[in-house]
């Protein structure tokens, strides 16, 4: 039932021509603009035209995406099914409202009618032309309402059973929409809960190893150079001072004698 009412929307805002657009952006997710374009058979812009009408009612959303090659944007398209259906009970509760006006005028109202012509006159009309009709000149004859009455109530229950229906599918629709937001608040809540695992001290040797590694060789041969320098010097501070140590110790043997 839900297919048949999208495409309701859409015969309602562009025409019976483009009704087949409701059943290829009735997807979870937003669809390609040129797929669109390729299932129906039509340009790229006859597409953007029909789904360009249908967003000026707020009835569809979009995504652009930007080509990196050749640097124009595509976009993406989905009906919103809530706002398409609540727009369709609008339509039908005007429907319903002008069908009871009607209904009540045939009721309180006379009306009149040249049988040669076939012109309808209500009764103000027809007491301006004296009952006469000013095509012909015939007397107009008083019309019967009871057929069109018939009619008119038929549609009026025709009308009402559709929107009912159209209720019922605005219900299952929010009740969707508030579940998909109640497992999003869900998974953020989870999400908090979740205690910061702090690495041990061998994963986090591990990540500081990659890191070099991903570092130019040219920077790790000058750190490496730069190592071999500090140890070099080390060294030999190390000889300058067991020198000193000897030069003092043979002093001292000297002064003995």
């Amino acid at each position: 039932m839900l297919k048949k009412f999208l495409r309701d929307v859409v015969v309602i805002v562009v025409g019976k021509q483009a009704e087949e657009i409701a059943d290829l952006i009735n997807t979870k997710k937003h669809v390609n603009e040129f797929l669109i374009a390729k299932k129906l058979d039509i340009t790229i812009n006859q597409t953007r035209n029909i789904l360009y009408k249908i967003s000026d009612h707020g009835l569809v959303s979009f995504i652009r995406k930007k080509d990196k090659r050749k640097g124009w944007y595509t976009y993406f398209w989905k009906v919103e099914v809530l706002k398409s259906l609540e727009f369709l009970k609008r339509i039908f509760l005007k429907k319903i409202n002008q069908l009871k006006n009607q209904i009540k005028s045939r009721q309180t109202k006379g009306f009149y009618i040249c049988e040669s012509c076939n012109i309808e006159f209500n009764e103000e009309n027809a007491l301006l032309h004296n009952f006469i009709c000013p095509e012909c000149g015939k007397v107009f004859a008083k019309k019967d309402n009871t057929k069109l009455l018939r009619e008119l109530k038929r549609n009026l229950d025709k009308i009402r059973r559709e929107l009912a229906l159209v209720e019922i599918e605005i219900k299952k629709e929010k009740e969707k929409i508030e579940k998909e937001q109640l497992k999003e608040i869900k998974k953020k809540l989870k999400e908090k809960k979740k205690p910061v695992r702090k690495k041990p001290a061998k994963e986090k040797k591990k990540i500081v190893k990659k890191k070099i590694k991903k570092e130019p060789k040219k920077l790790i041969k000058k750190k490496i150079k730069k190592e071999q320098k500090k140890a070099l010097k080390k060294k030999k501070v190390l000889k300058k001072k067991k020198v000193v140590k000897k030069i003092k110790k043979h002093s001292k043997k000297k002064r003995k004698k």
